[in-house]
């Protein structure tokens, strides 16, 4: 295939993806910001005291509340922790905040269905326990005193104005504060610096999809995911998946257009599922996690958090296969088709001018001045 007509090729296969994706991004960071606006972030640490269920509870109902972005939770956790919140805590709501979000969840229906919606939500919690558990195990109060001491020392590492700015209303009922000329100032806020925080991942997500999709043979992906052998792929998907995540860079929601593709590549149920969770497992979020707590508590972190993805996913997959809830069929939206007047393309219009009306609010009321801010 000539160079020129495979790069077109690719190219369309990432703007036919962002065709399908568009609405529902803008729904879903339109939830968000509405949360995002009748929830303070100044509460937050006074709620996770330490790591009983009750503040992993709150912690995952915070982090679901909050954005989606990987860079500003990770961000945001460090706040929280430098605060007085508990460390396991923090994780607890790092992982909430880009895993069980409204965006995602959205997105993951419309390209892959609604069971893998399920799984991620099923799996979410079950992950935070793990974590919990290994957490108790291995993180000792010497390395907590040394992830604080080298938290202390505010190194910058991405989204940190983000993850700080709180722009909640709190005064009054909650129909009042979302519908207050302040709410829709402050979600048309949220709203803009969310896009304006993951729009890199995104790009690079389905530039990435849309390559894998046109260019990698499909007898490439069933035998790396080993789609002859199924019970060993049930085993190699999940311990495969977070390491594929891991060297895409690509995190936050714009890694569901590559999990798209990675599914009707072969790779298993939970394997699909450990690589939407190892999104706080990229390469520049472990760089960042170095800056903010350390060599020896990154590692803890690292490893944690990869065994816990793994044992979840296994899980997730083992429970789901016993009530014969994974599809039977790969055919998540990622094919090339011409882009026609149909659902899809109204859908995209409707939100389009919803996006244009919270876009309008934002430059008339200083947005721009605090979107500089953001870093």
């Amino acid at each position: 295939m000539d160079v020129t007509l495979a790069l077109g090729h690719a190219l369309w296969m990432a703007f036919a993806m962002f065709w399908e994706i568009l609405w529902p991004l803008i729904l879903g960071f339109g939830l968000s910001a509405v949360v995002q606006a009748v929830v303070s972030k100044s509460e937050m640490t006074k709620l996770l005291p330490n790591d009983s269920p009750r503040s992993l509870a709150i912690a995952c109902g915070l982090g679901a509340a909050s954005s989606s972005c990987s860079y500003a939770a990770v961000a945001l956790a460090r706040s929280i922790f430098r605060k007085g919140a508990n460390f396991t805590a923090a994780m607890a709501f790092q992982l909430a905040s880009t895993n069980l979000v409204a965006e995602l969840t959205i997105i993951i229906i419309v390209l892959m269905g609604w069971q893998f919606a399920a799984a991620e939500f099923v799996g979410g919690p079950l992950m935070v326990v793990l974590i919990a558990f290994l957490f108790r195990k291995f993180l000792s109060r010497k390395l907590v005193a040394d992830a604080r001491a080298q938290a202390e020392r505010g190194l910058k590492g991405k989204m940190e104005g983000h993850a700080e700015m709180d722009m909640s209303v709190t005064e009054g009922p909650l129909w009042q504060r979302i519908t207050s000329k302040d709410g829709f100032t402050a979600t048309s806020h949220y709203f803009v610096m969310d896009w304006a925080a993951v729009w890199k991942d995104i790009a690079g997500g389905l530039l990435i999809a849309g390559a894998l999709a046109a260019w990698v043979p499909k007898d490439f992906w069933k035998g790396f995911f080993l789609m002859s052998h199924p019970v060993a792929a049930t085993f190699w998907g999940p311990i495969v998946g977070p390491l594929v995540a891991v060297i895409s860079f690509v995190c936050s929601v714009g890694n569901i257009p590559l999990a798209a593709v990675l599914w009707n590549g072969g790779i298993s149920f939970g394997g699909v599922i450990a690589f939407i969770y190892a999104d706080l497992l990229v390469l520049p979020i472990i760089d960042i996690y170095r800056k903010y707590y350390g060599w020896k508590v990154t590692g803890l972190i690292v490893a944690v958090f990869y065994v816990a993805i793994v044992l979840a996913a296994l899980l997730v997959e083992l429970l789901f296969q016993a009530l014969g809830l994974i599809p039977s069929e790969r055919g998540a939206q990622i094919v090339e088709t011409s882009i026609t007047f149909n659902y899809t393309t109204v859908l995209n219009i409707v939100f389009l001018a919803v996006a244009a009306v919270l876009l309008v609010r934002f430059f008339r009321t200083g947005g721009p001045k605090m979107l500089a801010h953001m870093e």
